[in-house]
């Protein structure tokens, strides 16, 4: 076993315990879940400080069942192919596939920055991008035969672009290959580099999003500190202005020690970059080596948030416990919240 900055690098034929290090079959170095093992919880004596052992009733996720669920599903099994629905172990894998939504991850699995709420492993690509890429995603949703897909990607801060031309690559292919599937792009801040956010924003695609994750206070230490609260705001605002027409969209974690008066702000401070939809969903710990759950949002309280966001003028706010940040996407401009249980009135804060 060699060893790299203190930590021991596993060969990827034997299993990869979460937070070691190994190399990938592309020859470079990738940390397994993306943060070193004991970050979080080191120092506290407690496997599970939080008591994430005991979730609350409402974050249990129905069984996936339903025709839809199971074409799609044969069909990844017979083509090998691969979607972020399975590999994420999204709990809402069978409603999405029942409705022939799926969400891609392109440019590769190996994320060149570390946030602290992220499963996905961290490392440095090294310049590594499969140029065939793009006519092999066309060929899964043609496959999968998606009414709508979610294409999202890892942070690559290794390339000169942040992969932005390889990315509206994968959005033309679609397009080309079949051009009736609404293609959302759920894309990276690009470094800040607004030309390269155009170079997306370009390529054909029907919404474009970029998520702030969590409020203000909050951002560091939740994402990486090449991450930002005011850059998130500038990329979705730029989109905008760039092509009125795309929608933009972005989602919000509750649960990491955020307050009423901030998720309000929040809502503000994105309806003031023009964003037009916006998600809420429930944080949920990956592993021991991630930041804590601070509290479990309930079903109520989720429903009072949607109707803040309805009042503050987003198209759709989609919001409830299980809801991530493509769940549904090809239901959000119904609205009614993607069929989960109609949002109380609710006076929206100052």
């Amino acid at each position: 076993m060699n060893q790299l900055k203190d930590i021991p690098v596993v060969v990827v034929s034997q299993p990869v315990r979460s937070g070691e290090k190994y190399r990938t079959p592309q020859g470079f170095t990738a940390i397994k879940d993306g943060i070193k093992a004991g970050g979080e919880s080191r120092g506290s004596g407690v496997a599970d400080p939080r008591g994430l052992a005991g979730k609350p009733p409402w974050l249990r996720a129905p069984l996936p069942l339903g025709p839809g669920y199971d074409f799609v599903r044969q069909t990844v099994r017979a083509h090998r192919l691969a979607t972020v629905c399975e590999e994420a172990r999204c709990p809402n894998i069978g409603e999405c596939w029942n409705a022939g939504t799926a969400t891609i991850m392109v440019m590769g699995a190996v994320c060149t920055r570390a946030c602290r709420f992220c499963a996905v492993d961290t490392g440095n690509p090294r310049g590594w991008l499969d140029a065939d890429e793009p006519q092999g995603v066309a060929e899964s949703v043609a496959l999968m035969q998606l009414n709508y897909v979610v294409l999202t990607s890892v942070d690559r801060d290794d390339l000169p672009d942040g992969g932005a031309a390889h990315y509206a690559a994968c959005v033309r292919a679609i397009k080309q290959r079949r051009p009736a599937t609404a293609v959302e792009a759920l894309a990276p801040d690009f470094g800040g580099v607004l030309a390269d956010v155009e170079t997306v924003v370009e390529s054909g695609l029907d919404v474009f999003a970029q998520n702030v994750e969590t409020v203000r206070r909050l951002t560091h230490p939740v994402r990486d500190p090449r991450a930002g609260y005011e850059r998130t705001l500038e990329v979705l605002a730029h989109a905008k202005r760039h092509r009125p027409g795309v929608l933009t969209k972005s989602s919000l974690m509750l649960g990491l020690g955020e307050t009423d008066a901030e998720i309000a702000a929040c809502m503000d401070d994105l309806r003031a970059a023009k964003v037009d939809i916006l998600t809420l969903g429930q944080y949920l710990r990956p592993t021991v080596n991630h930041l804590a759950v601070q509290r479990y949002v309930t079903p109520g309280q989720f429903e009072e948030y949607r109707a803040w966001g309805l009042a503050r003028g987003f198209r759709e706010c989609v919001a409830g416990p299980l809801v991530r940040s493509s769940y549904r996407a090809e239901q959000v401009l119904a609205g009614n919240n993607v069929g989960l249980p109609a949002s109380r009135a609710a006076v929206a804060p100052a």
